[in-house]
């Protein structure tokens, strides 16, 4: 067993991607995330790897683009505007076909908006974010440990399909505090690169290069990756059920949102409301399998999020018109509260004895 010691989400984090073995941390600031930078300004240093605040966020993702080539595990983090400026180093790390690692700690917006948490970046994480067709594995941590945990599946599946995984958090989560237990992890694995740039070594020359000038060879890289993506959807979608087997009403929420909604779930139980929980792990690939099962056995669905309604259009993509399916959000920066989602949850159940209508 590993030490269980106080942290932000932001430091679990931060020292997940140091124990699933980053050798490379390029950032620029910004709240609500900075304390990504501080950690690992700190503790790359100390472990013998590289830290460097960049310039810019766009020069930031294409340090982890020249890391990623040579073969070493590379990561930069940022939060909503920031993510925007580096999309299009995101698009050039999927047309490489290049493992990277890249957090999201979500704040209000559009424009620079504020430094609140919020959810509103789901469809830019879950629709490639970049020009061209290309996809990002996008994990949701919903807890401080959870934080650190993901950041050690997110290096490892990187490598393993060669794309860029989005680790979508927010600003709740990546401020609050939780103990963590910091397991004794091994050495991390090394993976077999014969792509990377690191020396011919009595070998062939490797190229990386996502300039392709001839329609059939550019379609041949979207073919390979859209296999590569498939491959992805078969044998890596996860998520959570709570108390689903006999909910009336499935909530489905992911992040800051689910925790709030397990605690309705609890007092829903406790009125004598059936309801669940879906929460999805993985954004993409999305989870739709549970979704229809559950509508399959009756229910009607309430998603939450901090947003104007993005992740309700896979949650309705999933389902094809085969259940109710209902809409509570806060934007701007404003986390829903637990009681208000419950009285959504009452409103969906004529039933209920504490309905109010």
């Amino acid at each position: 067993m590993g030490a269980k010691i106080l942290m932000t989400g932001n430091e679990a984090a931060s020292e997940g991607a140091i124990q699933a073995g980053c050798m490379a941390y390029y950032g620029y600031p910004i709240t609500p995330q900075n304390e990504i930078t501080a950690y690992m300004s700190l503790h790359m240093r100390e472990r013998g790897r590289v830290f460097l605040q960049a310039e810019s966020e766009l020069a930031a993702v294409n340090m982890v683009l020249g890391t990623s080539a040579a073969g070493f595990r590379a990561m930069t983090s940022s939060s909503s505007p920031g993510i925007s400026l580096k999309q299009e180093g995101i698009s050039y790390l999927a047309a490489l076909e290049l493992p990277a690692v890249i957090i999201n700690m979500q704040r209000g917006g559009p424009g620079l908006g504020n430094i609140a948490p919020a959810q509103s970046d789901y469809w830019q994480a879950t629709r490639g974010g970049g020009h061209g067709d290309y996809r990002c594995i996008v994990l949701a941590p919903h807890t401080v440990s959870e934080t650190f945990t993901t950041l050690m599946l997110a290096f490892d599946l990187a490598d393993k399909y060669r794309m860029v995984v989005l680790v979508l958090g927010d600003g709740r989560l990546g401020q609050m505090m939780e103990p963590v237990e910091l397991h004794n992890a091994a050495p991390a694995v090394k993976v077999d690169k014969p792509w990377a740039l690191n020396g011919c070594k009595g070998r062939p020359s490797n190229k990386l290069h996502s300039l392709l000038l001839k329609e059939d060879d550019l379609e041949e890289l979207n073919t390979r990756l859209q296999k590569n993506y498939k491959k992805v959807e078969a044998n890596e979608v996860r998520f959570e059920e709570v108390d689903t087997e006999d909910a009336e009403v499935v909530m489905v929420a992911y992040g800051t949102c689910a925790r709030l909604c397990k605690e309705v779930v609890r007092h829903a139980r406790d009125e004598g409301i059936k309801a669940g929980l879906i929460r999805p792990i993985t954004l993409w690939p999305f989870p739709a399998e549970p979704i229809r099962q559950a509508a399959a056995r009756g229910a009607k669905f309430l998603f939450v999020e901090m947003s104007a309604g993005q992740m309700i259009e896979d949650v309705r993509l999933s389902l094809e018109g085969a259940a109710e399916v209902r809409f509570y959000g806060r934007t701007g920066g404003n986390v829903p509260r637990w009681d208000a989602i419950l009285q959504k949850t009452r409103e969906m159940m004529p039933y209920s004895p504490l309905r109010r209508t």
